[in-house]
Protein backbone atom coordinates (compact mmCIF):
# COMPACT_ATOMS: atom_id res chain seq x y z
CA UNK A 1 0.00 0.00 0.00
CA UNK A 2 1.33 3.40 -1.00
CA UNK A 3 0.43 6.95 -0.06
CA UNK A 4 -0.33 8.88 -3.24
CA UNK A 5 -1.32 12.46 -3.98
CA UNK A 6 -3.32 13.42 -7.07
CA UNK A 7 -3.64 16.99 -8.28
CA UNK A 8 -6.45 17.65 -10.74
CA UNK A 9 -8.42 14.77 -9.23
CA UNK A 10 -11.76 16.47 -9.87
CA UNK A 11 -11.21 16.33 -13.64
CA UNK A 12 -11.67 13.62 -16.24
CA UNK A 13 -8.29 11.89 -16.03
CA UNK A 14 -7.65 12.74 -12.40
CA UNK A 15 -10.90 11.16 -11.21
CA UNK A 16 -10.30 8.04 -13.32
CA UNK A 17 -6.84 7.81 -11.78
CA UNK A 18 -8.21 8.31 -8.26
CA UNK A 19 -10.69 5.49 -8.80
CA UNK A 20 -7.94 3.13 -9.96
CA UNK A 21 -5.65 4.02 -7.08
CA UNK A 22 -8.44 3.50 -4.56
CA UNK A 23 -9.38 0.17 -6.16
CA UNK A 24 -5.84 -1.16 -5.70
CA UNK A 25 -5.77 -0.12 -2.06
CA UNK A 26 -3.56 2.97 -2.03
CA UNK A 27 -3.96 5.67 0.62
CA UNK A 28 -5.32 8.48 -1.53
CA UNK A 29 -4.85 12.21 -1.11
CA UNK A 30 -6.19 14.86 -3.43
CA UNK A 31 -5.34 18.51 -3.88
CA UNK A 32 -8.19 20.67 -5.10
CA UNK A 33 -9.42 24.24 -5.20
CA UNK A 34 -12.09 25.38 -2.80
CA UNK A 35 -14.47 25.96 -5.72
CA UNK A 36 -13.89 22.56 -7.38
CA UNK A 37 -16.87 20.44 -8.35
CA UNK A 38 -16.25 17.15 -6.52
CA UNK A 39 -19.11 15.10 -7.98
CA UNK A 40 -16.73 12.93 -10.02
CA UNK A 41 -15.09 11.79 -6.79
CA UNK A 42 -18.25 10.66 -5.03
CA UNK A 43 -17.72 7.28 -3.40
CA UNK A 44 -13.91 7.54 -3.55
CA UNK A 45 -12.52 8.06 -0.03
CA UNK A 46 -9.57 10.44 0.06
CA UNK A 47 -7.83 12.89 2.34
CA UNK A 48 -8.45 16.34 0.88
CA UNK A 49 -6.10 19.30 0.80
CA UNK A 50 -8.05 22.36 -0.27
CA UNK A 51 -6.45 25.52 -1.60
CA UNK A 52 -4.26 26.99 -4.30
CA UNK A 53 -1.75 24.93 -6.25
CA UNK A 54 0.93 27.54 -5.56
CA UNK A 55 0.39 27.55 -1.78
CA UNK A 56 3.76 26.26 -0.54
CA UNK A 57 2.52 25.45 2.97
CA UNK A 58 -0.44 23.48 1.64
CA UNK A 59 1.71 21.58 -0.86
CA UNK A 60 4.26 20.73 1.80
CA UNK A 61 1.55 19.20 3.99
CA UNK A 62 -0.02 17.34 1.06
CA UNK A 63 3.28 15.88 -0.17
CA UNK A 64 4.65 14.89 3.23
CA UNK A 65 4.99 11.09 3.45
CA UNK A 66 3.89 10.49 -0.15
CA UNK A 67 5.40 7.72 -2.20
CA UNK A 68 4.05 9.06 -5.50
CA UNK A 69 2.57 12.37 -6.62
CA UNK A 70 0.48 12.37 -9.80
CA UNK A 71 0.30 15.92 -11.15
CA UNK A 72 -2.71 16.23 -13.47
CA UNK A 73 -3.94 19.73 -12.60
CA UNK A 74 -3.90 22.21 -15.48
CA UNK A 75 -6.04 24.77 -17.25
CA UNK A 76 -6.86 23.33 -20.67
CA UNK A 77 -8.00 26.25 -22.78
CA UNK A 78 -7.12 28.02 -26.02
CA UNK A 79 -8.73 31.29 -24.96
CA UNK A 80 -6.47 34.32 -24.69
CA UNK A 81 -8.69 35.89 -22.01
CA UNK A 82 -7.37 33.56 -19.26
CA UNK A 83 -3.77 33.37 -20.45
CA UNK A 84 -2.21 34.82 -17.28
CA UNK A 85 -4.06 32.43 -14.98
CA UNK A 86 -3.28 29.52 -17.31
CA UNK A 87 0.45 30.21 -17.08
CA UNK A 88 0.25 30.66 -13.31
CA UNK A 89 -1.43 27.30 -12.82
CA UNK A 90 0.29 25.29 -15.57
CA UNK A 91 3.83 26.60 -15.18
CA UNK A 92 4.19 28.08 -11.71
CA UNK A 93 1.93 25.37 -10.29
CA UNK A 94 4.16 22.66 -11.76
CA UNK A 95 7.24 24.37 -10.31
CA UNK A 96 5.61 24.47 -6.87
CA UNK A 97 4.61 20.80 -7.04
CA UNK A 98 8.13 19.76 -8.08
CA UNK A 99 9.72 21.84 -5.33
CA UNK A 100 7.38 20.34 -2.72
CA UNK A 101 8.29 16.83 -3.90
CA UNK A 102 11.99 17.62 -3.60
CA UNK A 103 11.59 19.20 -0.18
CA UNK A 104 9.52 16.33 1.21
CA UNK A 105 11.51 13.49 -0.33
CA UNK A 106 8.68 12.17 -2.50
CA UNK A 107 9.75 9.00 -4.29
CA UNK A 108 8.23 9.70 -7.71
CA UNK A 109 6.47 12.55 -9.50
CA UNK A 110 4.38 11.80 -12.59
CA UNK A 111 3.70 14.92 -14.61
CA UNK A 112 0.81 14.97 -17.07
CA UNK A 113 1.86 17.06 -20.05
CA UNK A 114 0.45 16.94 -23.59
CA UNK A 115 1.40 15.98 -27.14
CA UNK A 116 1.33 19.71 -27.89
CA UNK A 117 4.92 19.79 -26.58
CA UNK A 118 6.01 17.38 -29.32
CA UNK A 119 6.69 18.30 -32.94
CA UNK A 120 4.82 17.00 -35.97
CA UNK A 121 6.36 14.47 -38.31
CA UNK A 122 6.38 15.05 -42.05
CA UNK A 123 4.30 13.33 -44.73
CA UNK A 124 1.48 12.41 -42.34
CA UNK A 125 3.72 10.11 -40.33
CA UNK A 126 3.14 9.74 -36.58
CA UNK A 127 5.48 11.76 -34.37
CA UNK A 128 7.30 10.25 -31.41
CA UNK A 129 9.00 11.59 -28.29
CA UNK A 130 12.09 12.61 -30.27
CA UNK A 131 10.29 14.57 -33.00
CA UNK A 132 11.64 18.14 -32.66
CA UNK A 133 9.28 21.01 -31.92
CA UNK A 134 9.65 24.46 -33.46
CA UNK A 135 9.11 26.65 -30.40
CA UNK A 136 8.60 29.69 -32.60
CA UNK A 137 5.11 28.36 -33.29
CA UNK A 138 4.32 27.89 -29.60
CA UNK A 139 1.93 30.14 -27.73
CA UNK A 140 -0.87 29.94 -25.22
CA UNK A 141 -1.68 26.49 -23.90
CA UNK A 142 1.13 24.84 -25.88
CA UNK A 143 3.78 27.18 -24.50
CA UNK A 144 2.49 26.74 -20.95
CA UNK A 145 2.93 22.96 -21.25
CA UNK A 146 6.41 23.33 -22.77
CA UNK A 147 7.49 25.55 -19.89
CA UNK A 148 5.92 23.16 -17.37
CA UNK A 149 8.03 20.31 -18.76
CA UNK A 150 11.11 22.47 -18.33
CA UNK A 151 10.23 22.82 -14.65
CA UNK A 152 10.14 19.02 -14.40
CA UNK A 153 13.54 18.68 -16.05
CA UNK A 154 15.00 21.22 -13.62
CA UNK A 155 13.65 19.17 -10.72
CA UNK A 156 15.16 16.00 -12.20
CA UNK A 157 18.56 17.68 -12.32
CA UNK A 158 18.06 18.55 -8.65
CA UNK A 159 17.59 14.86 -7.83
CA UNK A 160 13.85 14.18 -8.20
CA UNK A 161 12.65 10.99 -9.87
CA UNK A 162 10.07 12.43 -12.26
CA UNK A 163 8.49 11.03 -15.41
CA UNK A 164 6.40 12.88 -18.01
CA UNK A 165 3.40 11.46 -19.86
CA UNK A 166 2.08 13.14 -23.01
CA UNK A 167 -1.54 12.23 -23.79
CA UNK A 168 -3.16 13.05 -27.12
CA UNK A 169 -6.82 14.23 -27.34
CA UNK A 170 -8.51 12.63 -24.33
CA UNK A 171 -12.03 11.21 -24.59
CA UNK A 172 -13.82 9.05 -22.06
CA UNK A 173 -16.04 8.94 -19.02
CA UNK A 174 -16.09 11.85 -16.54
CA UNK A 175 -15.26 14.53 -19.10
CA UNK A 176 -17.96 16.70 -17.56
CA UNK A 177 -16.41 19.89 -18.95
CA UNK A 178 -16.57 18.57 -22.52
CA UNK A 179 -12.93 19.00 -23.47
CA UNK A 180 -12.36 16.06 -25.84
CA UNK A 181 -15.99 15.09 -25.32
CA UNK A 182 -17.13 18.18 -27.22
CA UNK A 183 -16.65 16.02 -30.31
CA UNK A 184 -19.34 13.61 -29.11
CA UNK A 185 -21.82 16.33 -28.18
CA UNK A 186 -21.31 18.16 -31.46
CA UNK A 187 -21.67 15.03 -33.60
CA UNK A 188 -24.75 13.87 -31.70
CA UNK A 189 -26.49 17.22 -32.03
CA UNK A 190 -25.54 17.76 -35.65
CA UNK A 191 -23.32 20.75 -34.97
CA UNK A 192 -20.60 19.50 -37.35
CA UNK A 193 -22.12 19.43 -40.84
CA UNK A 194 -18.59 19.80 -42.22
CA UNK A 195 -15.33 18.18 -41.23
CA UNK A 196 -12.05 20.08 -41.17
CA UNK A 197 -8.82 19.32 -42.95
CA UNK A 198 -6.06 17.44 -41.15
CA UNK A 199 -6.24 14.74 -38.52
CA UNK A 200 -5.66 13.90 -34.88
CA UNK A 201 -5.11 11.14 -32.39
CA UNK A 202 -7.69 10.18 -29.75
CA UNK A 203 -6.82 8.35 -26.53
CA UNK A 204 -9.17 6.85 -23.94
CA UNK A 205 -9.15 8.63 -20.57
CA UNK A 206 -8.86 5.32 -18.72
CA UNK A 207 -5.75 4.49 -20.76
CA UNK A 208 -4.17 7.78 -19.72
CA UNK A 209 -4.84 7.02 -16.04
CA UNK A 210 -3.39 3.52 -16.44
CA UNK A 211 -0.44 4.94 -18.36
CA UNK A 212 0.32 7.27 -15.47
CA UNK A 213 0.39 4.35 -13.04
CA UNK A 214 2.60 2.36 -15.41
CA UNK A 215 4.94 5.34 -15.70
CA UNK A 216 5.21 5.50 -11.90
CA UNK A 217 6.05 1.80 -11.77
CA UNK A 218 8.49 1.52 -14.66
CA UNK A 219 9.10 4.85 -16.39
CA UNK A 220 12.65 6.10 -16.72
CA UNK A 221 13.54 9.27 -14.85
CA UNK A 222 13.34 12.39 -17.00
CA UNK A 223 11.78 10.56 -19.95
CA UNK A 224 8.60 11.40 -21.84
CA UNK A 225 6.01 8.80 -22.84
CA UNK A 226 3.33 9.50 -25.43
CA UNK A 227 -0.04 8.01 -24.46
CA UNK A 228 -1.99 7.79 -27.69
CA UNK A 229 -4.59 5.76 -29.56
CA UNK A 230 -5.49 5.60 -33.24
CA UNK A 231 -4.44 8.16 -35.87
CA UNK A 232 -7.27 9.23 -38.18
CA UNK A 233 -8.31 12.18 -40.32
CA UNK A 234 -10.89 14.51 -38.84
CA UNK A 235 -13.44 13.37 -41.38
CA UNK A 236 -12.85 9.73 -40.46
CA UNK A 237 -13.27 10.57 -36.78
CA UNK A 238 -16.43 12.62 -37.22
CA UNK A 239 -18.01 10.09 -39.56
CA UNK A 240 -17.23 7.04 -37.43
CA UNK A 241 -18.34 8.74 -34.21
CA UNK A 242 -21.64 9.69 -35.87
CA UNK A 243 -22.15 6.10 -37.00
CA UNK A 244 -21.47 4.75 -33.51
CA UNK A 245 -23.71 7.09 -31.52
CA UNK A 246 -26.44 7.85 -34.02
CA UNK A 247 -25.26 11.34 -34.87
CA UNK A 248 -25.05 13.27 -38.12
CA UNK A 249 -21.94 12.62 -40.26
CA UNK A 250 -20.24 15.50 -42.10
CA UNK A 251 -21.30 16.14 -45.68
CA UNK A 252 -18.00 17.71 -46.70
CA UNK A 253 -14.75 19.31 -45.56
CA UNK A 254 -14.23 23.02 -44.90
CA UNK A 255 -11.10 24.71 -46.27
CA UNK A 256 -8.62 25.60 -43.55
CA UNK A 257 -8.69 29.30 -44.44
CA UNK A 258 -12.42 29.45 -43.72
CA UNK A 259 -11.96 27.84 -40.32
CA UNK A 260 -9.17 30.25 -39.36
CA UNK A 261 -11.36 33.21 -40.30
CA UNK A 262 -14.23 31.77 -38.29
CA UNK A 263 -11.91 31.32 -35.29
CA UNK A 264 -11.01 35.01 -35.34
CA UNK A 265 -14.68 36.02 -35.48
CA UNK A 266 -15.75 33.62 -32.72
CA UNK A 267 -12.93 34.70 -30.44
CA UNK A 268 -13.98 38.31 -30.88
CA UNK A 269 -17.54 37.43 -29.93
CA UNK A 270 -16.37 35.41 -26.92
CA UNK A 271 -14.21 38.29 -25.69
CA UNK A 272 -17.10 40.70 -26.11
CA UNK A 273 -19.36 38.64 -23.86
CA UNK A 274 -16.64 37.42 -21.51
CA UNK A 275 -17.14 33.75 -22.34
CA UNK A 276 -15.05 30.96 -23.86
CA UNK A 277 -16.40 29.82 -27.21
CA UNK A 278 -15.82 26.50 -28.99
CA UNK A 279 -13.26 27.99 -31.40
CA UNK A 280 -10.44 30.48 -30.94
CA UNK A 281 -7.71 31.89 -33.17
CA UNK A 282 -5.09 29.62 -31.60
CA UNK A 283 -7.25 26.53 -32.00
CA UNK A 284 -8.29 27.40 -35.54
CA UNK A 285 -4.65 27.92 -36.43
CA UNK A 286 -4.07 24.20 -35.91
CA UNK A 287 -6.56 23.20 -38.60
CA UNK A 288 -5.06 21.40 -41.57
CA UNK A 289 -2.27 19.83 -39.55
CA UNK A 290 -1.97 16.12 -38.87
CA UNK A 291 -1.50 15.62 -35.14
CA UNK A 292 -0.61 11.95 -35.38
CA UNK A 293 1.47 10.28 -32.71
CA UNK A 294 3.03 6.95 -31.86
CA UNK A 295 2.69 5.31 -28.44
CA UNK A 296 5.33 2.69 -29.34
CA UNK A 297 7.75 3.79 -26.60
CA UNK A 298 5.06 3.54 -23.90
CA UNK A 299 3.95 0.19 -25.27
CA UNK A 300 7.50 -1.12 -25.35
CA UNK A 301 8.79 0.22 -22.02
CA UNK A 302 5.67 0.50 -19.88
CA UNK A 303 3.36 -2.17 -21.26
CA UNK A 304 0.85 0.48 -22.34
CA UNK A 305 -2.06 -0.88 -24.42
CA UNK A 306 -4.39 1.62 -26.14
CA UNK A 307 -8.14 1.04 -26.30
CA UNK A 308 -9.65 0.95 -29.82
CA UNK A 309 -11.34 4.13 -31.06
CA UNK A 310 -14.83 2.61 -31.21
CA UNK A 311 -14.72 1.49 -27.58
CA UNK A 312 -13.41 4.90 -26.52
CA UNK A 313 -16.26 6.79 -28.20
CA UNK A 314 -18.93 4.42 -26.88
CA UNK A 315 -17.56 4.52 -23.33
CA UNK A 316 -17.74 8.30 -23.27
CA UNK A 317 -21.11 8.48 -25.01
CA UNK A 318 -22.74 5.92 -22.70
CA UNK A 319 -21.45 7.81 -19.65
CA UNK A 320 -22.90 11.06 -20.97
CA UNK A 321 -26.25 9.40 -21.57
CA UNK A 322 -26.37 7.71 -18.16
CA UNK A 323 -25.58 10.96 -16.40
CA UNK A 324 -27.90 13.20 -18.39
CA UNK A 325 -25.31 15.29 -20.19
CA UNK A 326 -26.86 14.87 -23.66
CA UNK A 327 -30.47 15.79 -22.96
Amino acid sequence: MQTVLVTGATGCVGSALALMLHARGDRLRILRRETSDTRLLEGIPAEEFVGDICDETLLSRAAEGCDVVFHAAAIVSFSRSIRDEQFRVNVQGTRCIAEACLARGVGTLIHTSSVTTIGRAKRRMPADEETPLDRRTAGGYKLSKILAEEEIHRAVKAGLRAVIVNPSVIIGERDARFHGGQLIRSVKRGWLPFAIEGGMNVVYSGDVARGMILAAEGGRTGERYILAGENQTHRQIFSRAAELIGGRPPIGTLPSAWVRALGTVMEGISNLFGTEGPLSRDLAGLVGEYFWFSAAKAERELGFTPTPFDQTILAAYNWYVRNGYLR
